[in-house]
């Protein structure tokens, strides 16, 4: 368990970091694809847009650390119960607040100071409450069904996304994170990793589900800090990484809390869901329009 606590916190801390670096280089890349007017006819960025985005150095740093931060998500996947490793990784967004105060130029309201808290005491609860993870044997067709709706969610979200354009924000980062979750719940049942199987992992559809899920979710993310607010669509995506994989693993996995300690667990998990999606709302104000269409001299300078 403490193993698999510390694995999950590093994986937070990088994906945190990633986050915030990928921010920098998808609004520099956003603002000056606007400012040639090379931006859809729906008001969203072009392909070329988050192609370039995706070529800064920041973006380029940023998801090496996700990859990290993938890496050791997954082993905390396996390692601890759904509802606890896939909140302490949404608890990312402490990272993120505390460092968009130097690279964003964001400062932290008292509010959002007190969400950390709630956010930080939650987990103390989870952590306090989880029992044992789930053995995650479930039958092929599961495996197959996650593929299916990774794909469903993933390609057709890109679709709808793309039609609305410049008001897909929240939907993006609610899409990406569903995303994640699918990759969360596919790399727990996943065959073919204990004991080492290349034969059943490379056979097995959740394989496939991880890598449609992590690619998509990816993409919808960067579109998500390109078309609106970092807060409001990473509070979506902090909703929808870790609200459905974790009933997933309570329901269908066998994850389950400490004997006695069931009530602890839904409160702490109510408030770390609660309080990430706090401290993503209100740590960056933002009145203006999107970021894929402001393009002030000041805040270029500010992110810059």
């Amino acid at each position: 368990m403490l193993i698999g606590l510390l694995t999950a916190v590093v994986a937070s801390i990088c994906y945190g970091t990633g986050s915030v670096l990928q921010a920098v280089g998808s609004r520099k890349s956003a603002r000056r694809e606007a400012a040639a007017g090379l931006t859809t006819q729906y008001g969203g960025p072009s392909l070329s847009s988050t192609a370039k985005a995706a070529m800064t150095w920041e973006f380029i740093v940023g998801t090496v650390l996700d990859f990290v931060g993938f890496g050791l998500g997954a082993l905390a996947a396996r390692m601890l119960p759904l509802f606890l490793s896939q909140t302490v990784i949404s608890a990312n967004l402490v990272v993120t607040a505390v460092l968009s105060v130097r690279m964003l130029g964001i400062r932290l309201t008292r509010a959002e100071w007190t969400s950390i808290g709630v956010v930080c005491s939650a987990l103390v609860l989870l952590a306090t409450a989880a029992g044992a993870e789930g053995s995650g044997h479930t039958p092929i067709a599961t495996h197959w069904w996650l593929l299916a709706v990774s794909l469903l969610l993933m390609v057709g979200g890109t679709v709808v996304v793309r039609l609305l354009g410049a008001r897909a924000a929240i939907l993006a980062g609610l899409l990406s994170g569903l995303g994640f979750g699918a990759l969360g719940v596919g790399v727990r049942v996943l065959n073919g990793v204990d004991p080492f199987d290349p034969g059943a992992l490379l056979t097995d559809p959740a394989l496939y589900a991880v890598l449609v899920a992590g690619v998509g979710g990816m993409y919808l993310h960067t579109v998500a800090l390109q078309i609106g607010s970092v807060n409001g669509a990473t509070a979506a995506l902090v909703v929808g990484e870790t609200v459905l994989p974790g009933m997933i693993g309570v329901l269908w996995l066998g994850d389950a809390s400490r004997p006695g300690f069931a009530w602890l667990a839904v409160v702490g998990f109510v408030l770390a869901v609660a309080g990430a999606v706090a401290v993503a709302w209100f740590g960056e104000p933002e009145g203006g329009p999107s970021p894929a269409v402001a393009h002030e001299p000041g805040e270029l300078a500010r992110i810059g």
